[in-house]
């Protein structure tokens, strides 16, 4: 959603929204008819009915999501349909040279740049991540972990492989 708003947009957008919360069931209903050119599903009521209603309402006047993020809510889904494992398939991300990387640790920002083959912190070429987040922690920290790329939950989910 990344159209920018008028201050009268956006009150009118927030009025609409907050009106949804008054509505009937009834008229709930027309409302999902008016917004999907559907009949609302049945298991779909109540506060959460209100939610994706207002959702709606907010996507058609700021814009949906970016089609990277469809074709990634798609791939998790048919992943899901088939009860394949989601992550080992979804796109991990890509360091490309000249890529920045920035990390704060205890109020000092560390710049990180994708070398063709390594990474370059505070002047030194290093050979991989782990070893930059071990010099900034002096801990031992996985670098793709430390820096971002590898979400903490697929990290607890390897180290107890």
């Amino acid at each position: 959603m990344a159209r920018l708003l008028a201050q009268s947009d956006s009150e009118k957008l927030a009025t609409e929204i907050e009106r949804l919360r008054a509505l009937s069931g009834e008229q709930l209903d027309q409302r999902w008819r008016e917004l999907f050119g559907a009949e609302r599903p049945r298991r779909l009521y109540g506060a959460l009915l209100v939610g994706v209603l207002a959702y709606r309402l907010q996507e058609r006047t700021l814009g949906g999501l970016k089609p990277a993020t469809r074709r990634l809510l798609h791939q998790v889904a048919g992943h899901s349909a088939a009860r394949g494992p989601i992550t080992a398939s979804l796109a991990k991300p890509r360091l490309t040279v000249g890529t920045v990387l920035l990390r704060q640790w205890h109020g000092t920002t560390h710049r990180v740049t994708v070398l063709e083959h390594g990474f370059e912190h505070s002047g030194q070429r290093f050979n991989s991540l782990s070893a930059i987040a071990r010099r900034i922690t002096s801990s031992r920290w996985s670098g793709p972990l430390f820096f971002g790329l590898k979400a903490m939950a697929q990290e607890q989910t390897n180290a107890s492989e």
